[in-house]
């Protein structure tokens, strides 16, 4: 500062390092079908846009609720001498194909689970009928709407729930690897994989999924039957069939028309409706897991041996046996962790590894979601010393910030050792980490290593037999 009027100034000198403030680390962006997708009553195109939401409510408002099923339902009666004894009501599910569309309800799974703020991107609506990676322009489907979130900072998990209606295992697996292939990019996000099930074998499922960036996804598997009904198509029919096999004062080609002239049947149907349940691919109750794991405990702690909500149980059991060629695989090492049924204990996730289930780098997935969480929180708060001074000055400081950081996740259990030492290290400056080219060149170069904590996946018991001594 230059002093030219006599009086007295005030100085304030900074002594404190600047700090890192933590990302968030379970933002999902769920990437999909949807009834509709628009803001302000039409005023904003939402199609193929990264948007923000809290809520199903804000969902419904821009996008609409799931798509309709058409049933077919039924109404029998039995007479006997004249008297009505018993009126049957029911839905033929025979022929029936449910949506191919899981979006919305795998949205309701996550909130369920613990989720808070997601993004949605719409990559169409259900009129086509069709799910699709992309379609003739390339620009819509799927993978258009990937391509779409790479632009955005925000979101750090990717999850695609309708594409288990895909046609084929190789279309999902590029997919998945267009997701894996940004995950790896950014280095801010990681995929959660359902297992893609056509009838094809794990095998070929394992092989769809090539061998690049495996430590950025899980896979989870099997599918999970929820306690969520369907939503009813107000046009669906009704067969009503009286005593004689006619059609009966109820045959209705809507059962809307029910609804209001004899809404106690109307309620009878509905109720068959609350006895089949939605049967849902995992990703949606996994975000939600990772979401309220990350808020309870930390992204340090592995998503599993935690309960899922809203669910029934698995469509498939599994057993130890079963899931010894999911966990581990010694061929293509790509690990596929399942969820499970346990008595007295409900439905459990049973597995946390990446795909990269062999590497003792990223085996698991806390440890991949940790490195992803410092990385990114690391990167953003020294921003500032980009065109600061390459001196000592500047070297101190960012290792001063980098280290309280770093002791603070320690204190909180995410490293491993009895002493800050122990659990990393921040090298930064001149003969350490950057030559005086380096310097030349404009370089700050920086490392980092941490010891980071791994999850206790199997736990070993040794019995044995003690001698009298006395």
């Amino acid at each position: 500062m230059s002093y030219k009027t006599p009086g007295v100034y005030v100085e304030e000198i900074s002594t404190l390092p600047a700090s890192v403030a933590g990302v968030e680390t379970a933002i999902p962006a769920f990437v999909g079908y949807t009834e509709k997708a628009d803001k302000d009553g039409g005023a904003e195109d939402l199609h193929m846009v990264p948007t923000r939401i809290t809520s199903l409510i804000e969902y419904r408002e821009m996008y609409g609720g799931p798509e309709p099923e058409s049933f077919k339902f039924t109404i029998d009666d039995e007479v006997e001498e004249s008297e009505l004894v018993n009126r049957n009501f029911g839905i033929d599910l025979e022929g029936h194909t449910f949506s191919k569309f899981k979006l919305f309800y795998s949205l309701q799974l996550y909130f369920a689970n613990g989720g808070g703020p997601c993004y949605i991107v719409s990559v169409g609506t259900y009129d086509g009928g069709v799910v699709e990676n992309q379609n003739g322009d390339g620009e819509d489907g799927l993978i258009g709407g990937i391509q779409s979130l790479e632009k955005v900072d925000e979101p750090t998990l990717i999850l695609f729930p309708d594409a288990v209606s895909l046609g084929s295992a190789a279309e999902y697996g590029a997919l998945v690897q267009a997701a894996l292939s940004q995950c790896n990019k950014l280095k801010d996000r990681f995929t959660i994989i359902d297992r893609y099930n056509d009838g094809t074998t794990t095998a070929n499922f394992r092989l769809s999924l090539g061998m690049s960036n495996l430590s950025y996804g899980a896979v989870y598997y099997p599918d999970l039957k929820t306690t969520l009904n369907y939503q009813v198509d107000e046009d669906s029919a009704v067969t009503h069939n009286d005593s004689e096999g006619n059609n009966g004062v109820f045959n209705t080609n809507q059962i809307k028309v029910l609804k209001d002239n004899d809404p106690s049947v109307y309620r009878s149907l509905m109720a068959e409706v609350r006895k089949i349940f939605v049967e849902l691919p995992p990703s949606g109750a996994m975000a939600g897991i990772y979401a309220r794991v990350d808020r309870n405990r930390g992204v340090w702690k592995a998503p599993a041996n935690v309960s899922v909500n809203s669910v029934i149980a698995p469509t498939i059991k599994i057993n130890d046996e079963m899931q010894e060629n999911l966990n581990v695989d010694p061929t293509s090492g790509k690990s596929i962790n399942a969820i499970r049924s346990f008595t007295g204990k409900g439905t459990l996730v049973w597995g946390a590894r990446t795909l990269a289930g062999n590497d003792n780098e990223w085996r698991y997935v806390p440890v991949r979601r940790l490195f992803i969480y410092v990385e990114e929180s690391v990167k953003k708060a020294t921003e500032f010393v980009v065109f600061e001074p390459n001196t000592a000055n500047t070297w101190v400081r960012v290792r001063a910030m980098i280290e309280n950081f770093l002791t603070g996740l320690w204190r909180n259990g995410a490293l491993a050792g009895a002493t800050t030492t122990d659990a990393f290290f921040v090298k930064v400056g001149l003969g350490e980490t950057m030559s005086s080219q380096d310097i030349l060149e404009g370089r700050l170069i920086v490392e980092i290593g941490m010891a980071a904590v791994r999850p206790a996946e199997f736990i070993i018991l040794r019995f044995m037999h003690k001698l009298q001594e006395s």
